[in-house]
């Protein structure tokens, strides 16, 4: 990152941009810095201006106690200002969740899209969602950022004996040493469900994507994103999953984001 500005907190943000034209931010999920979104930059900068950042407490940027959604919300409204006061937001996963917040925090965005953002849509997914926080919550009380870790990784649905492996892996002090960031992205998910209320009042256009190669919970939150949304669009990408792929996600955008 070549740039850093600071939040309203004080807290620095470390960002870079790429590209000419209007203006879109990134933001990436949980366990996850701007560099697992930077490679959707390349195709979508020949037509726009594109935003990439650290979330607080990631890669580059700083970190500001005690945590609270809108200081992240403050930190897009930072961004926003920097690059020209005006933006759309592209958010994945729990980042989708925290740009939601963003646009019914009132910030200046044209147009938002999001990205499998993995609410609940049943009371069973609602409290598995609220047993996940706990869990999480006592393992960083303790200091117990593996444990953290693991939560997060069985509340994604991944199996045991690859949870193990993970362990083993060069990628898991990389990992613990994001674990703090996990609440952060939990809180900015409530209490797991489809925020209805608040994406009703939405005013600007949103465009809920998901992977037709996802689990069916997963099209099925993305769908329910776009029928509470005011100006709610739902698409699926066949054959992606949440891994998706930058150069078939970016066409997608680059028409929704179109002046």
């Amino acid at each position: 990152m070549d740039k850093k500005i600071l939040s309203q907190d004080g807290t620095p943000l470390a960002y870079e941009s790429t590209g000419r034209g209007p203006v879109v931010i990134l933001v990436s999920g949980a366990m996850s810095t701007g560099a697992t979104v930077a490679p959707l930059a390349g195709p979508l900068s020949r037509d726009f201006t594109v935003v990439v950042h650290d979330r607080r407490g990631r890669g580059e940027s700083g970190d500001t106690q005690p945590y609270e959604v809108r200081r992240e919300v403050e930190d897009l409204a930072a961004l926003i200002d920097a690059v020209g006061g005006e933006a759309s937001l592209y958010g994945v996963s729990s980042g989708g969740a925290l740009v939601l917040r963003a646009v019914a925090g009132g910030l200046p965005v044209r147009r938002a899209a999001v990205y499998e953002v993995p609410y609940a849509t049943d009371e069973d997914g609602v409290r598995q969602r609220r047993e996940y926080t706990a869990r999480l919550t006592g393992a960083l009380a303790l200091g117990r950022r593996g444990d953290a870790v693991e939560h997060f990784l069985r509340l994604t649905g991944l199996a045991e004996e690859m949870i193990r492996g993970a362990r083993q892996s060069p990628m898991w002090a990389a990992m613990e040493a994001i674990a703090p960031t996990l609440a952060y992205d939990d809180a900015c998910m409530g209490d797991g469900g489809v925020p209805r209320e608040t994406l009703a009042a939405l005013t600007v256009p949103v465009l809920s994507l998901a992977g037709g190669a996802s689990p069916a919970w997963m099209r099925e939150a993305a769908a329910a994103v776009a029928d509470a949304a005011a100006g709610g669009t739902y698409r699926t990408l066949e054959g992606q999953t949440h891994m998706v792929d930058p150069n078939v996600l970016a066409p997608v955008l680059a028409e929704f984001f179109a002046p």
